[in-house]
């Protein structure tokens, strides 16, 4: 009786290595794929010497009560490689608008009716990174305009899938999940010969109730005017300092615990 055991154990214990065995196959395989179609997105956006775009942007922030709110913006961004951006953000508190030439960059607070002025000769890669890390102020989806996007978007990723398809404005679009130590990420790639980011969310698991950002991209565009990049004040706007400008983020100022940026 001890042998017909072991001798039915056998095909049950050869049965669970190779269903586990296809499911390793299958999860590396998916994560390969993914990794592909993004390199795809990456390439194809890097080749672009202009975009144009508008999007729509959703930020979650947790109140001190662990209430969640969700604060929606709109906006264009225009890039000429490899020294011209200009970017917009309309939403419920702050109307502003960041222009860079290549050699000035403004920053254009509207609803106050003033802006700020600096030196700043460089490419626009380099304003990005300035621009984070000196004033934390984020362009949006500003890591998708780099040259090495490929290899900031996959910094300590640790999971990668396929999900399937989806449609965004009634366009096919691959949807990938990413995964990290500190946030969860998709994107939405559209499916076919132009593979261009159409939407992008992320989840910040490090706070509670895991808020989340969400940018829809929108009216893509590979061409832009040469007069976008020359700044037009109100005439009614006053030039400041630019440490005597207010708050400019997209959300109220004193909210903490904001949605995930990558």
């Amino acid at each position: 009786m001890k042998k017909m055991h072991e001798v039915i154990r056998w095909p049950i214990l050869l049965g669970t290595i190779m269903t586990a065995s296809v499911t390793l196959v299958s999860q590396a395989g998916a994560q390969g794929d993914a990794e592909k179609l993004l390199k795809a997105m990456t390439d194809y956006v890097v080749s672009q010497k202009a975009i144009s775009v508008t999007y729509d942007s959703d930020i979650e922030v947790i109140t001190s009560q662990l209430q969640k709110i969700q604060f929606t913006s709109s906006g264009q961004v225009q890039l000429s490689r490899p020294d011209k951006l200009r970017a917009t953000r309309t939403g419920g508190y702050r109307d502003v608008e960041i222009v860079f030439d290549g050699k000035m960059l403004t920053i254009n607070d509207k609803d106050n009716k003033d802006y700020a002025q600096i030196e700043a000769p460089g490419t626009a890669e380099e304003l990005i990174d300035g621009l984070r890390e000196k004033h934390g102020v984020v362009a949006p989806g500003a890591d998708l305009l780099l040259s090495n996007v490929f290899n900031v978007m996959m910094l300590d990723v640790v999971e990668a899938a396929v999900i399937g398809k989806g449609v965004i404005d009634g366009v096919e679009c691959d949807h990938l999940a990413f995964r990290n130590m500190e946030t969860d990420w998709q994107i939405w790639i559209e499916s076919g010969a132009r593979p261009i980011p159409r939407k992008y969310v992320i989840t910040s698991k490090g706070t509670g109730q895991a808020p989340q950002y969400t940018l829809r991209i929108k009216d893509w565009k590979a061409d832009v005017a040469a007069d976008t990049f020359a700044f037009k004040p109100d005439p009614a706007a006053k030039k400041i300092a630019i440490g005597e400008l207010g708050d400019i983020d997209e959300v109220p100022e004193g909210t903490t615990m904001a949605g995930g940026r990558k």
